[in-house]
């Protein structure tokens, strides 16, 4: 123990740690692709998760606005991408050029939700996103008559992936160090927005949105701000996910993910961006980690499979959420903010 107190003191000691984790972190794909390709794929879309939950935590963690509908700004951004680098329309442009364009179109849609819903809060204002992520759900899936647009329930196949020049990212591995670059730059951001004069404006508006406004915080541009902002995220986010997938349908985007991505936002920790990435990685690798083991288990102990591996799944999977809301209602890693109100509350 004292040389760990010890290692801790040293002047260099914060620069070690973070040397440590950035070889860690090139090491890893190389680690998993030692059990094959399919683990690199986990953590790819477990990154992808990620880059959602910090945009969704600047809406719900920052600025204290409920979203139940986040995804929809995932799904725009995945069909900016896929109509304009598809064979659908025959466009092919690079894509350098789309991503920002998806980031913005969604960035509009998330203007377009947070203006009409400024004045809701709580239950009220999940409802409205709620349906508001169904709609953009349904357009997709109908927008193939009497101008094919999406290609309706089919989706769109043969997106192009991403390329710089003739070096195509078309393994696992290679998007791997894309997205842990953009997962990086995304952090980097979120840092420094928690820590700015508008970071601090937005969790005024969460604790109390009377009291902003009376201190001269405009909170109307700032909820907007925030819808905006953490919409721009998830549009990234879902350009990525079509390159990587190379096709989409409107099943990538139903309610359930969006649930997934606030559960993450929640056991992670509102409004603390290091527990917002626990809570993502958390619930992207222990469900794939309890898919691959409960059949075995189930053979071991009875000799046959005598439960489907999903409900097991699901059923210890809501267990875990259960106890850690019992136990640790502000998240694993929750904000001092938060961390102190819920103190002062039991109190």
């Amino acid at each position: 123990m004292e040389a760990i107190a010890a290692l801790k003191r040293h002047p260099y000691a914060k620069w070690i740690g973070l040397a440590l984790i950035a070889v860690a972190l090139l090491a890893l794909p190389f680690a998993l692709a030692q059990a094959g390709t399919a683990w690199v794929r986990i953590t790819n879309f477990a990154i992808l998760f990620v880059l959602l939950s910090l945009g969704l935590n600047i809406v719900v963690g920052f600025a204290g606005l409920l979203d139940l509908g986040y995804i929809a700004f995932y799904a725009v951004g995945a069909y900016v991408y896929a109509l304009l680098a598809s064979p659908h329309f025959n466009l092919h442009l690079p894509w350098w050029a789309i991503l920002p364009i998806g980031a913005f179109i969604a960035c509009l849609f998330g203007i377009m939700l947070g203006t009409p819903t400024l004045k809701l809060r709580g239950d009220y204002l999940a409802i409205v996103t709620l349906g508001f992520g169904e709609i953009i759900r349904i357009f997709l899936n109908n927008l193939s008559r009497p101008v094919n647009i999406t290609n309706g329930p089919q989706g769109i196949a043969g997106i192009d992936p991403f390329a710089f020049g003739s070096f195509r990212f078309d393994t696992p591995v290679k998007y791997y160090y894309l997205l842990l670059a953009v997962a990086l730059a995304i952090i980097v951001i979120n840092l420094r927005l928690q820590n700015s004069r508008i970071g601090r404006a937005w969790e005024a508006i969460r604790e109390d949105e009377i009291a902003a406004r009376a201190m001269g915080i405009d909170t109307r541009n700032l909820k907007l701000l925030a819808f905006a902002m953490g919409a721009s995220f998830g549009g990234i986010a879902g350009g990525m996910f079509s390159a990587i997938q190379a096709f989409i349908s409107p099943e990538s985007f139903v309610l359930v993910e969006s649930i997934m991505v606030i559960s993450m936002v929640v056991l992670g920790g509102m409004g603390n961006v290091w527990g917002v990435i626990l809570g993502a990685l958390l619930l992207s690798f222990v469900p794939e980690i309890l898919r691959w083991t409960v059949t075995p288990v189930q053979e071991a102990l009875f000799g046959r499979m005598i439960v489907e591996p999903e409900v097991i799944r699901m059923l210890l999977f809501g267990l875990a959420l259960v106890l850690i809301m019992l136990y640790r209602p502000a998240g694993l890693l929750p904000s001092a903010v938060r961390k102190r109100e819920l103190e002062e509350r039991a109190a």
